[in-house]
């Protein structure tokens, strides 16, 4: 079942093979084996991240997963950017990395005009190179969101985008100064919702400006930690404003077969207030990704 992916490691050396060939002898041996060949606990799954804690968090949950099904599994973290750890996934050196819908169809496909989870997620498989594919996308973003307080949410009723319409009063969008001619900016919100927003150049004190008050609707990722540390609500993009950009897992094509199960539970599982609530933890908790990942399994009954 893996005979193509270990090909695609003989540039990786001899005695990486030789490594592999001594693994899959005692994995043979092992009593807790259930003797199926198939069972993919016979040759290690090696699990990278980007470096970024977020991203760190959802691979040792992938790891960790793998590894309560019986598959052995090795971790390559904090590896880089897309320019490092794309050609290591293509070549058969990683095989399994959190990703992000919207993210990577652009890096595969830059004239995309996909925006909406559905469509970005259609549009991504068949924009991956031969060899790559991805499992399940899971609830959970880390995208482009505007978010309002909780009391301006529960005072007008807020959850979607497209209530903003409702609301009598003036409104202020606060981001970074690029954002107002950004596609998903003012013009966007007009155009997509007939929302008219005025426009304040918050920069990196955002958050703490729709805290206060002086803007009413900012502009902050979906799984930045202070939407739950100072009690925020993402509106909702049911028209596709911002590009869509769901946590994916991105996988070798040789193995996905064999470890989809697993995986795409743990997908379906992780919410985007989960995902908020797991960097709250790394960021704010300072508590390891390993034992983030271990309490966040053990709550969702998938270890």
């Amino acid at each position: 079942m893996f005979t193509a992916r270990n090909k695609g490691r003989l540039a990786l050396g001899a005695a990486v093979v030789g490594a592999a060939l001594a693994l899959s002898g005692c994995a043979a041996g092992d009593p807790l084996d259930s003797g199926d060949s198939d069972s993919g606990s016979t040759d290690t799954i090696v699990v990278g991240s980007q470096a970024y804690y977020s991203n760190e968090i959802i691979a040792e949950i992938y790891a960790q997963a793998l590894e309560n099904a019986g598959f052995e599994v090795k971790r390559d973290f904090q590896i880089g950017q897309r320019d490092a750890y794309l050609p290591a996934l293509e070549s058969g050196e990683v095989d399994l990395f959190p990703e992000y819908t919207g993210n990577l169809l652009q890096f595969y496909d830059p004239d995309t005009t996909a925006t909406t989870s559905d469509d970005v997620y259609a549009a991504l498989k068949d924009a991956l190179p031969d060899g790559l594919t991805v499992l399940d996308q899971s609830p959970a973003t880390d995208q482009d969101s505007y978010n309002v307080t909780a009391a301006f949410a529960d005072q007008y009723e807020l959850s979607s985008l497209a209530d903003l319409a409702s609301v009598d009063v003036p409104l202020t969008l606060g981001g970074a100064p690029e954002l107002e001619e950004r596609p998903y900016g003012p013009k966007g919100l007009l155009e997509k919702y007939g929302v008219t927003v005025g426009f304040s150049a918050t920069g990196d004190t955002t958050v703490e400006d729709l805290v206060a008050g002086t803007i009413d609707i900012a502009n902050v990722y979906s799984a930045d930690p202070r939407i739950q540390t100072e009690d925020l609500v993402t509106l909702a993009d049911p028209e596709g404003l911002f590009l869509a950009s769901n946590v994916v897992p991105l996988v070798n094509a040789d193995i996905a077969d064999e470890i989809a199960d697993v995986i795409n539970a743990v997908s379906a599982a992780l919410t985007p207030q989960g995902l908020v609530a797991l960097n709250v933890q790394s960021t704010v908790d300072e508590t390891s990704s390993a034992d983030i990942a271990t309490a966040w399994l053990t709550e969702q009954g998938l270890i």
